[in-house]
């Protein structure tokens, strides 16, 4: 697994430990934290974009998981070559370590994202909907894509990309530009401290708690598994249901019981107005259980289990 020490990585990480698979874990650490990741998960320290120890990480797994990536818009905008090595020709080269890894191809599932839509109209967004991605960070994804239908149609190597909408749950740091606006203001509003809301606050998310997000990603490889000849396939991970800013705030300071202090800002340029998903595909395919309430999750959120 690359990224394994990561947010959604080191969650995946500890079901796959918890159902009595051994896991491998790439990561750079500049993101994620050792203390993440499960202690019976082997960690290998290192640049997901060195084809060499890619390989070598590759070597003898059934199956990877590709995480890793910068999903920083800003950062993206900053460093768009950068983020690039890390977001698309990494990838690259994990698929084609995968072709070359053992006797028959491994298969891969890994991380695309709802950026590829862009600003589509067409809400909610099913899969076949235009991509057009208005960042770095969405177009890199959507090369993900196009070079996943590559490895498998001409290297035969099993792949399933799964667009995450707005991931959130426990070890979603706050402090870190690559955070979602839930930890942040999880974070701010339990602490008594004021928000802030660019805008007239009414843009709507579709946020997926991180258990269904490890849940999907476990049935996507079982899924690859069972048909590994699958051409490759391509599915939303997400609610279906729409929240605002707005009543993100107040229902997270309602847990925490408390009024919410908020200080308004200029709407940020390019910032989408809704982005809200299609599950369906993904439940047909893939078996998914009803997601998580939305708040059931912020509670697990503000007070993870030990």
């Amino acid at each position: 697994m690359t990224g394994g020490c990561g947010f959604i990585g080191s969650h995946l990480a500890d079901a796959l430990i918890a159902r009595g698979d051994r896991v491998r874990v790439l990561d750079d650490l500049s993101t994620g934290r050792v203390e993440n990741a499960p202690a019976a998960a082997e960690l290998v320290r290192g640049d997901v974009a060195d084809a060499g120890l890619v390989a070598r990480a590759m070597a003898d797994v059934d199956g990877c998981f590709h995480l890793a990536a910068i999903a920083s818009v800003e950062r993206g905008r900053r460093d768009w070559l950068g983020s690039h090595r890390v977001n698309l020709t990494a990838t690259i080269g994990v698929f084609d370590a995968a072709r070359r890894a053992r006797g028959q191809p491994v298969p891969v599932v890994y991380a695309s994202s709802a950026a590829v839509y862009g600003d589509n109209p067409a809400i909610p967004l099913g899969e076949d909907a235009v991509a057009q991605p208005l960042s770095a960070y969405g177009a890199d994804k959507f090369g993900c894509e196009l070079h996943a239908r590559v490895a498998s149609t001409l290297h035969g190597v099993p792949t399933f990309g799964l667009r995450f909408f707005n991931v959130y749950g426990p070890r979603q740091d706050p402090g870190s530009p690559y955070s979602g606006v839930i930890s942040i203001f999880c974070d701010r509003l339990r602490r008594g401290e004021t928000v802030t809301i660019f805008g007239d606050g009414e843009q709507a998310r579709d946020f997926i708690y991180v258990a269904d997000v490890v849940a999907a990603l476990e049935a996507a490889m079982a899924a690859l598994a069972s048909t590994p000849a699958v051409a490759p396939a391509v599915a939303n991970v997400c609610t279906g249901q729409p929240t605002s800013i707005n009543a993100l705030v107040h229902q997270i300071a309602a847990l925490c019981g408390a009024a919410p202090a908020v200080e308004r800002a200029p709407a940020r340029a390019g910032d989408i107005r809704r982005s809200i998903g299609d599950p369906g595909r993904a439940r047909r395919q893939l078996g998914l259980a009803a997601p998580t309430p939305l708040s059931v999750g912020l509670a697990r959120t503000l007070d993870p289990a030990p």
